[in-house]
Protein backbone atom coordinates (compact mmCIF):
# COMPACT_ATOMS: atom_id res chain seq x y z
CA UNK A 1 0.00 0.00 0.00
CA UNK A 2 1.15 3.57 -0.70
CA UNK A 3 2.04 5.75 2.28
CA UNK A 4 -1.16 7.73 1.69
CA UNK A 5 -3.12 4.57 2.47
CA UNK A 6 -4.66 4.47 -1.00
CA UNK A 7 -4.20 1.28 -3.02
CA UNK A 8 -2.30 1.66 -6.28
CA UNK A 9 -2.48 -0.37 -9.44
CA UNK A 10 0.87 -1.98 -8.58
CA UNK A 11 -0.58 -3.10 -5.24
CA UNK A 12 -3.44 -4.81 -7.02
CA UNK A 13 -1.03 -6.45 -9.48
CA UNK A 14 1.19 -7.80 -6.69
CA UNK A 15 -1.76 -9.18 -4.73
CA UNK A 16 -3.12 -10.91 -7.84
CA UNK A 17 0.33 -12.17 -8.83
CA UNK A 18 0.37 -10.52 -12.24
CA UNK A 19 2.16 -7.69 -13.96
CA UNK A 20 0.97 -4.08 -13.83
CA UNK A 21 -0.07 -4.07 -17.50
CA UNK A 22 -2.09 -7.25 -17.09
CA UNK A 23 -3.82 -5.80 -14.04
CA UNK A 24 -4.65 -2.64 -15.97
CA UNK A 25 -6.07 -4.65 -18.90
CA UNK A 26 -8.13 -6.80 -16.56
CA UNK A 27 -9.65 -3.79 -14.79
CA UNK A 28 -10.41 -1.89 -18.01
CA UNK A 29 -11.74 -4.92 -19.89
CA UNK A 30 -9.17 -4.54 -22.67
CA UNK A 31 -6.32 -6.72 -23.87
CA UNK A 32 -6.06 -10.48 -23.85
CA UNK A 33 -6.68 -11.55 -20.28
CA UNK A 34 -8.02 -14.97 -19.31
CA UNK A 35 -11.25 -15.11 -17.30
CA UNK A 36 -9.39 -16.61 -14.34
CA UNK A 37 -6.78 -13.84 -14.33
CA UNK A 38 -9.43 -11.14 -14.70
CA UNK A 39 -11.35 -12.62 -11.76
CA UNK A 40 -8.21 -12.69 -9.63
CA UNK A 41 -7.41 -9.04 -10.42
CA UNK A 42 -10.97 -7.90 -9.72
CA UNK A 43 -10.93 -9.79 -6.41
CA UNK A 44 -7.62 -8.15 -5.47
CA UNK A 45 -8.95 -4.70 -6.36
CA UNK A 46 -12.08 -5.29 -4.27
CA UNK A 47 -10.04 -6.54 -1.30
CA UNK A 48 -7.75 -3.50 -1.38
CA UNK A 49 -10.52 -1.00 -2.07
CA UNK A 50 -8.76 0.07 -5.27
CA UNK A 51 -10.39 2.70 -7.49
CA UNK A 52 -8.93 3.80 -10.81
CA UNK A 53 -7.29 7.21 -11.04
CA UNK A 54 -9.57 8.59 -13.72
CA UNK A 55 -7.64 11.81 -14.21
CA UNK A 56 -4.35 9.98 -14.75
CA UNK A 57 -5.98 7.51 -17.12
CA UNK A 58 -7.42 10.34 -19.20
CA UNK A 59 -4.08 12.14 -19.35
CA UNK A 60 -2.37 9.00 -20.63
CA UNK A 61 -5.02 8.18 -23.22
CA UNK A 62 -5.74 11.72 -24.36
CA UNK A 63 -9.45 11.27 -23.61
CA UNK A 64 -11.61 13.71 -21.68
CA UNK A 65 -13.84 11.09 -20.05
CA UNK A 66 -17.01 12.55 -21.59
CA UNK A 67 -19.43 11.53 -24.33
CA UNK A 68 -21.93 13.88 -25.95
CA UNK A 69 -25.57 13.51 -26.96
CA UNK A 70 -27.05 15.30 -29.98
CA UNK A 71 -30.84 15.29 -29.98
CA UNK A 72 -33.65 16.95 -31.96
CA UNK A 73 -35.04 20.18 -30.50
CA UNK A 74 -38.24 18.31 -29.57
CA UNK A 75 -36.40 16.69 -26.63
CA UNK A 76 -37.70 19.31 -24.18
CA UNK A 77 -41.29 18.08 -24.66
CA UNK A 78 -40.70 14.45 -25.51
CA UNK A 79 -41.01 11.67 -22.97
CA UNK A 80 -39.24 9.39 -25.45
CA UNK A 81 -36.07 11.48 -25.69
CA UNK A 82 -36.04 12.16 -21.96
CA UNK A 83 -36.01 8.41 -21.27
CA UNK A 84 -33.48 7.84 -24.07
CA UNK A 85 -31.15 10.45 -22.57
CA UNK A 86 -31.54 8.98 -19.08
CA UNK A 87 -30.50 5.57 -20.45
CA UNK A 88 -27.31 7.06 -21.90
CA UNK A 89 -26.52 8.96 -18.70
CA UNK A 90 -27.04 6.01 -16.36
CA UNK A 91 -24.90 3.66 -18.49
CA UNK A 92 -22.13 6.24 -18.85
CA UNK A 93 -22.14 6.99 -15.11
CA UNK A 94 -21.81 3.29 -14.34
CA UNK A 95 -18.62 3.31 -16.43
CA UNK A 96 -17.16 6.49 -14.88
CA UNK A 97 -17.94 8.61 -17.95
CA UNK A 98 -19.63 12.02 -17.97
CA UNK A 99 -22.27 13.11 -20.46
CA UNK A 100 -22.77 16.48 -22.12
CA UNK A 101 -25.64 17.70 -24.29
CA UNK A 102 -24.57 19.15 -27.64
CA UNK A 103 -27.17 21.55 -29.01
CA UNK A 104 -27.86 20.77 -32.68
CA UNK A 105 -28.79 24.40 -33.33
CA UNK A 106 -25.27 25.65 -32.62
CA UNK A 107 -23.04 22.65 -33.26
CA UNK A 108 -22.55 23.48 -36.95
CA UNK A 109 -21.26 27.00 -36.28
CA UNK A 110 -19.36 26.63 -33.01
CA UNK A 111 -15.96 28.29 -32.80
CA UNK A 112 -14.31 25.71 -30.55
CA UNK A 113 -14.08 21.92 -30.76
CA UNK A 114 -16.54 19.70 -28.94
CA UNK A 115 -14.99 18.39 -25.72
CA UNK A 116 -16.12 14.79 -25.96
CA UNK A 117 -14.53 11.45 -26.79
CA UNK A 118 -17.53 10.42 -28.86
CA UNK A 119 -21.12 11.36 -29.69
CA UNK A 120 -24.50 9.67 -29.78
CA UNK A 121 -26.87 11.22 -32.32
CA UNK A 122 -30.51 10.35 -31.73
CA UNK A 123 -32.64 10.14 -34.90
CA UNK A 124 -30.38 12.03 -37.35
CA UNK A 125 -32.64 14.22 -39.46
CA UNK A 126 -32.50 14.91 -43.18
CA UNK A 127 -31.35 18.44 -43.94
CA UNK A 128 -29.90 19.02 -40.47
CA UNK A 129 -27.11 21.60 -41.06
CA UNK A 130 -25.25 20.40 -37.96
CA UNK A 131 -24.60 16.87 -39.20
CA UNK A 132 -21.91 17.60 -41.84
CA UNK A 133 -19.83 19.54 -39.31
CA UNK A 134 -20.22 16.85 -36.68
CA UNK A 135 -19.04 14.09 -39.00
CA UNK A 136 -16.24 16.30 -40.36
CA UNK A 137 -14.96 16.85 -36.82
CA UNK A 138 -13.53 13.34 -36.70
CA UNK A 139 -15.25 12.56 -33.40
CA UNK A 140 -16.45 8.93 -33.26
CA UNK A 141 -20.23 8.93 -33.66
CA UNK A 142 -22.86 6.30 -32.92
CA UNK A 143 -26.27 7.00 -34.42
CA UNK A 144 -29.61 5.78 -33.22
CA UNK A 145 -31.14 4.67 -36.55
CA UNK A 146 -29.35 4.87 -39.88
CA UNK A 147 -28.48 8.15 -41.55
CA UNK A 148 -30.99 9.65 -44.01
CA UNK A 149 -29.98 9.36 -47.66
CA UNK A 150 -28.94 13.02 -47.95
CA UNK A 151 -26.50 12.88 -45.03
CA UNK A 152 -22.89 11.96 -45.75
CA UNK A 153 -21.00 10.44 -42.86
CA UNK A 154 -19.51 7.28 -41.44
CA UNK A 155 -20.77 6.42 -37.96
CA UNK A 156 -18.54 4.12 -35.95
CA UNK A 157 -21.69 2.26 -34.97
CA UNK A 158 -25.45 2.20 -35.47
CA UNK A 159 -28.21 1.03 -33.13
CA UNK A 160 -31.34 0.58 -35.19
CA UNK A 161 -34.79 -0.98 -34.98
CA UNK A 162 -37.05 -2.49 -37.61
CA UNK A 163 -39.90 0.03 -37.51
CA UNK A 164 -41.19 -1.30 -40.81
CA UNK A 165 -41.76 -4.73 -39.25
CA UNK A 166 -43.28 -3.15 -36.14
CA UNK A 167 -45.76 -1.22 -38.28
CA UNK A 168 -46.83 -4.43 -39.97
CA UNK A 169 -47.32 -6.07 -36.55
CA UNK A 170 -49.34 -3.04 -35.50
CA UNK A 171 -51.70 -3.73 -38.39
CA UNK A 172 -52.24 -7.24 -37.05
CA UNK A 173 -53.84 -5.56 -34.04
CA UNK A 174 -55.76 -3.06 -36.19
CA UNK A 175 -57.27 -6.03 -38.05
CA UNK A 176 -59.21 -6.90 -34.90
CA UNK A 177 -61.21 -3.68 -35.27
CA UNK A 178 -62.23 -4.34 -38.88
CA UNK A 179 -61.05 -0.84 -39.84
CA UNK A 180 -60.73 -0.36 -43.61
CA UNK A 181 -59.83 3.32 -43.95
CA UNK A 182 -56.51 3.99 -42.19
CA UNK A 183 -54.54 7.23 -42.15
CA UNK A 184 -50.96 7.74 -40.98
CA UNK A 185 -49.80 10.96 -39.29
CA UNK A 186 -46.07 11.07 -39.97
CA UNK A 187 -43.04 13.12 -41.02
CA UNK A 188 -42.39 10.88 -44.05
CA UNK A 189 -38.88 11.77 -45.19
CA UNK A 190 -37.23 13.42 -42.19
CA UNK A 191 -35.54 10.37 -40.69
CA UNK A 192 -34.91 6.67 -41.16
CA UNK A 193 -37.63 6.10 -38.54
CA UNK A 194 -40.20 7.98 -40.62
CA UNK A 195 -39.09 6.33 -43.85
CA UNK A 196 -39.49 2.89 -42.32
CA UNK A 197 -42.91 3.70 -40.90
CA UNK A 198 -44.17 4.81 -44.30
CA UNK A 199 -42.72 1.71 -45.99
CA UNK A 200 -44.32 -0.60 -43.42
CA UNK A 201 -47.64 1.27 -43.63
CA UNK A 202 -47.79 1.08 -47.42
CA UNK A 203 -46.89 -2.59 -47.38
CA UNK A 204 -49.47 -3.43 -44.71
CA UNK A 205 -52.16 -1.54 -46.63
CA UNK A 206 -51.18 -3.26 -49.87
CA UNK A 207 -51.41 -6.69 -48.25
CA UNK A 208 -54.97 -5.86 -47.15
CA UNK A 209 -56.16 -4.05 -50.27
CA UNK A 210 -56.48 -0.75 -48.38
CA UNK A 211 -55.93 2.77 -49.68
CA UNK A 212 -52.94 4.27 -47.83
CA UNK A 213 -53.54 7.86 -46.72
CA UNK A 214 -50.54 9.88 -45.50
CA UNK A 215 -51.21 12.99 -43.42
CA UNK A 216 -47.82 14.71 -43.33
CA UNK A 217 -46.70 16.54 -40.20
CA UNK A 218 -43.30 17.83 -39.13
CA UNK A 219 -40.93 15.62 -37.14
CA UNK A 220 -41.09 18.01 -34.18
CA UNK A 221 -44.83 18.72 -34.60
CA UNK A 222 -46.32 20.62 -31.64
CA UNK A 223 -49.80 19.73 -30.46
CA UNK A 224 -51.42 22.63 -32.32
CA UNK A 225 -50.09 21.19 -35.60
CA UNK A 226 -51.33 17.70 -34.69
CA UNK A 227 -54.76 19.14 -33.87
CA UNK A 228 -55.12 21.11 -37.11
CA UNK A 229 -53.81 18.24 -39.25
CA UNK A 230 -56.29 15.81 -37.63
CA UNK A 231 -59.16 18.21 -38.24
CA UNK A 232 -58.07 18.66 -41.87
CA UNK A 233 -57.73 14.90 -42.35
CA UNK A 234 -61.24 14.18 -41.11
CA UNK A 235 -62.70 17.03 -43.16
CA UNK A 236 -61.10 15.60 -46.29
CA UNK A 237 -61.53 11.92 -45.37
CA UNK A 238 -64.59 11.61 -43.12
CA UNK A 239 -64.62 7.83 -43.58
CA UNK A 240 -61.28 7.48 -41.76
CA UNK A 241 -61.74 4.78 -39.13
CA UNK A 242 -58.22 4.41 -37.71
CA UNK A 243 -55.52 7.03 -37.23
CA UNK A 244 -51.98 5.73 -36.88
CA UNK A 245 -50.08 8.39 -34.91
CA UNK A 246 -46.38 8.82 -35.66
CA UNK A 247 -44.91 11.63 -33.50
CA UNK A 248 -44.32 11.06 -29.81
CA UNK A 249 -47.42 11.95 -27.70
CA UNK A 250 -49.44 12.89 -30.81
CA UNK A 251 -52.01 10.20 -29.97
CA UNK A 252 -53.00 12.20 -26.88
CA UNK A 253 -53.96 15.25 -28.95
CA UNK A 254 -55.58 13.13 -31.66
CA UNK A 255 -57.86 11.48 -29.08
CA UNK A 256 -58.78 14.89 -27.63
CA UNK A 257 -59.47 16.28 -31.10
CA UNK A 258 -61.69 13.33 -32.00
CA UNK A 259 -63.72 13.85 -28.85
CA UNK A 260 -64.21 17.53 -29.67
CA UNK A 261 -65.40 16.53 -33.14
CA UNK A 262 -67.93 14.10 -31.71
CA UNK A 263 -66.10 10.95 -32.77
CA UNK A 264 -65.94 8.06 -30.28
CA UNK A 265 -62.60 6.26 -30.06
CA UNK A 266 -63.22 2.53 -29.99
CA UNK A 267 -66.70 2.90 -31.49
CA UNK A 268 -66.71 4.58 -34.94
CA UNK A 269 -62.95 5.26 -35.10
CA UNK A 270 -59.85 4.10 -33.32
CA UNK A 271 -56.31 5.29 -32.63
CA UNK A 272 -52.94 3.54 -32.42
CA UNK A 273 -49.49 5.00 -31.81
CA UNK A 274 -46.03 4.37 -33.28
CA UNK A 275 -44.41 5.60 -30.06
CA UNK A 276 -45.61 4.48 -26.65
CA UNK A 277 -46.13 7.16 -24.00
CA UNK A 278 -46.63 6.87 -20.23
CA UNK A 279 -50.16 8.25 -20.47
CA UNK A 280 -51.46 5.96 -23.24
CA UNK A 281 -52.33 3.01 -20.95
CA UNK A 282 -54.56 5.37 -18.94
CA UNK A 283 -56.62 6.87 -21.76
CA UNK A 284 -60.12 5.47 -22.32
CA UNK A 285 -59.77 3.33 -24.26
CA UNK A 286 -56.10 2.64 -23.68
CA UNK A 287 -54.06 2.99 -26.88
CA UNK A 288 -52.29 0.17 -28.67
CA UNK A 289 -48.70 1.27 -29.34
CA UNK A 290 -45.22 0.35 -30.46
CA UNK A 291 -42.96 0.29 -27.42
CA UNK A 292 -39.60 1.64 -28.60
CA UNK A 293 -38.05 0.98 -25.15
CA UNK A 294 -36.28 4.36 -25.13
CA UNK A 295 -34.28 3.98 -21.92
CA UNK A 296 -32.91 0.59 -22.99
CA UNK A 297 -32.18 2.05 -26.43
CA UNK A 298 -30.14 4.82 -24.80
CA UNK A 299 -28.21 2.21 -22.84
CA UNK A 300 -27.53 0.28 -26.06
CA UNK A 301 -26.22 3.41 -27.83
CA UNK A 302 -23.96 4.39 -24.94
CA UNK A 303 -22.68 0.82 -24.58
CA UNK A 304 -21.83 0.57 -28.28
CA UNK A 305 -20.03 3.92 -28.28
CA UNK A 306 -17.93 2.99 -25.22
CA UNK A 307 -17.22 -0.46 -26.66
CA UNK A 308 -15.90 1.09 -29.88
CA UNK A 309 -13.89 3.75 -28.02
CA UNK A 310 -12.29 1.12 -25.78
CA UNK A 311 -11.62 -1.39 -28.55
CA UNK A 312 -14.16 -4.05 -27.58
CA UNK A 313 -16.19 -3.59 -30.77
CA UNK A 314 -14.90 -2.75 -34.26
CA UNK A 315 -15.82 0.45 -36.05
CA UNK A 316 -18.84 -0.04 -38.28
CA UNK A 317 -20.69 -2.26 -35.81
CA UNK A 318 -24.40 -2.45 -36.62
CA UNK A 319 -26.75 -3.50 -33.80
CA UNK A 320 -30.45 -4.27 -34.19
CA UNK A 321 -32.41 -3.19 -31.12
CA UNK A 322 -35.68 -5.08 -30.50
CA UNK A 323 -38.97 -3.22 -30.17
CA UNK A 324 -42.47 -4.58 -29.63
CA UNK A 325 -46.16 -3.88 -30.11
CA UNK A 326 -48.23 -3.48 -26.95
CA UNK A 327 -51.87 -4.40 -27.61
CA UNK A 328 -54.43 -2.42 -25.60
CA UNK A 329 -58.15 -1.70 -25.61
CA UNK A 330 -58.21 0.58 -28.67
CA UNK A 331 -57.77 -2.48 -30.92
CA UNK A 332 -59.42 -5.12 -28.73
CA UNK A 333 -62.87 -5.07 -30.36
CA UNK A 334 -64.53 -4.51 -33.73
CA UNK A 335 -65.76 -1.00 -34.44
CA UNK A 336 -69.51 -0.44 -34.43
CA UNK A 337 -71.16 -1.78 -37.57
CA UNK A 338 -68.09 -3.81 -38.54
CA UNK A 339 -68.12 -7.58 -38.59
CA UNK A 340 -64.71 -9.29 -38.52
Amino acid sequence: MHETGRARLIDVARRAGVGKTTASDALSGTGRVSPATREAVLAAAAALGYTANTAARQLRSGSVGTIGIVLPEVVSRSSYYMAFTFGIVTHAAAHDVDVTIVSPSVSSGRSRPIRADGLVIGDPLAGDPALPALFASGIPIVTQEHLPADVEGEPVGVVWSSHESAMRRLFDEIDRTGARHPALLVAPDSSDWGRQLVAGYRRACGERGLDPVLAAVSFEAPWVEIRSRTEQLLAERPDTDVIVCGPDSSAIEVVATLERLGRTVGDDITVVSCVDHPSLPFLRPSITSIDLRPRASGVACAALLLDVLEGRSPRGTDVEFPIEVVARASTAHALAGVHT
